[in-house]
């Protein structure tokens, strides 16, 4: 956990461009799933790989976040931050380090801000978690994979119907045991 004083600092970092999660959707190759990220113009798409157990907590979350928005109650996190006055000020995505995106939530109170790594899928939940834009630095897109907007196939709906059978298609042993 980073510590910053009234700004954040970039730390030689350029520019940042708003992302928001778009889809889901299977690599037809690796038979990985995918979260798809998409600028405002949805001109460019940045594919973020993730494991089976990480698509499990997107899902989880995407039901968890429908099913508080009906009840009207709030999550225990959420609480947390209310009680602690601290607010999410942003999520960064600033590098790719071998297959891995560095990801970053930084959380403000008191005009302090706190810097804390995070897997790129906890990144993904909080967006979704608070409705909240990934901003993603522009070196990213020179190291990583891009899809153009070309690529529409990836977001139809046969490709969302294949994540869910995918999601379906898991086998809880294969994720491991957790005691309860």
């Amino acid at each position: 956990m980073t510590k910053l004083k009234n700004s954040v600092k970039k730390k030689g970092r350029g520019r940042y461009r708003e992302m928001a999660v778009h889809g889901f959707t299977l690599d037809s190759i690796a038979q990985v799933p995918l979260v798809l990220l998409k600028d405002g113009d949805e001109s460019v798409t940045l594919p973020v790989w993730i494991s089976s157990m990480e698509a499990v907590t997107v899902a989880a979350e995407l039901i968890n976040r429908d099913a508080l928005a009906q009840s009207g109650t709030r999550d225990l996190l959420t609480l947390l931050l209310d009680q602690l006055r601290v607010s999410i000020d942003r999520i960064t995505i600033e590098g790719l380090s071998e297959t891995s995106f560095d990801a970053y939530v930084l959380f403000s109170r008191d005009g302090n801000c706190i810097r804390v790594k995070v897997r790129s899928c906890e990144a993904l939940v909080m967006a979704l978690k608070y409705s909240l834009p990934i901003m993603v630095a522009e070196e990213v897109f020179e190291q990583a994979s891009i899809l153009d907007a070309g690529d529409e196939h990836c977001f139809n709906d046969d490709a969302a119907g294949r994540f869910v059978d995918f999601l379906e298609s898991l086998d809880p042993e294969d994720m491991g045991k957790y005691p309860l």
